[in-house]
C-alpha cells in the first residue's frame, strides 16, 4: 500500500524560510507551482546549499543565464524537492562587464554541464568549475551567441525566410524598405 504523499508546503511559509534565513538581502516571488527567489551573488552558493539541505531539493533540473543588457547577467536555478512536492527558482545577477559566480557543481554535480553551457552561450564564468570548456560550438568559434549584442550575420547574408508581409520574399508586391535586424551593423552583408 502506498503512503499518501505528504501536502506541497505552502509558498509563504516557504518564502520567510528564506526570509529568516537571508534576510531583506533576497526577494522572494510566488510563480506558478513554485517560488522564485532573487540572491544577490555572494551568497549564490548559500542559498544553493539551504535549498538543498534546509528545503529538501535535492533533485537539480537546469541551469542558464538570461542577458538583461545593462542589468547584467541573470543565472537561474530550478531545483525541486521530490519528498516535500515544491519547486525553486533561484536567481542571481553578475555585472555584464565581469560576469563571474563561483560554481554550483560542488552542491549539485548535474550543474557541471549546463555551466558550461552557460558559459559557452553568455560568457559567464563559473570559477572553481571542475572542466569549464566549450561543449556545443564549433572548435574557433568566436563570441557567446546568446549574448543579445551578438550580431547574427547568417541573418544578414540570406534573408529571413518567414517573411510575413507581402512583398518580404521577393515575390508579389513591392517590398517595404528593407530593416536590418537589431543589432547588425550597417557595413555587414553582401551589399555593404
Amino acid at each position: 500500500m502506498n503512503a499518501t504523499p505528504a501536502p506541497a508546503p505552502d509558498p509563504v511559509a516557504l518564502a520567510a524560510a528564506w526570509t529568516e534565513r537571508f534576510g531583506d538581502e533576497i526577494t522572494t516571488e510566488e510563480t506558478f507551482g513554485g517560488l522564485a527567489v532573487g540572491v544577490p551573488s555572494d551568497h549564490w552558493l548559500a542559498a544553493l546549499t539551504f535549498a538543498r539541505d534546509e528545503l529538501d531539493c535535492t533533485f537539480f533540473d537546469w541551469l542558464t543565464g538570461v542577458d538583461e543588457l545593462e542589468e547584467g547577467f541573470a543565472v537561474v536555478v530550478h531545483v525541486y524537492s521530490p519528498a516535500r512536492r515544491h519547486h525553486h527558482l533561484v536567481r542571481t545577477r553578475v555585472p555584464r562587464a565581469d560576469p563571474v559566480l563561483p560554481t554550483a557543481t560542488g552542491v549539485y554535480r548535474g550543474a557541471a554541464w549546463h555551466e558550461r553551457e552557460t558559459f559557452e552561450m553568455f560568457g559567464v564564468v563559473f570559477e572553481g568549475h571542475p572542466h569549464l570548456v566549450p561543449l556545443l560550438l564549433p572548435d574557433g568559434f568566436e563570441g557567446n551567441p546568446l549574448r543579445k549584442d551578438f550580431v547574427l550575420a547568417a541573418r544578414v547574408a540570406k534573408a529571413w525566410p518567414g517573411a510575413k508581409e507581402p512583398g518580404e520574399s521577393g515575390h508579389g508586391a513591392p517590398s517595404r524598405r528593407r530593416v536590418r535586424p537589431p543589432g547588425v551593423p550597417e557595413d555587414w552583408g553582401p551589399n555593404a
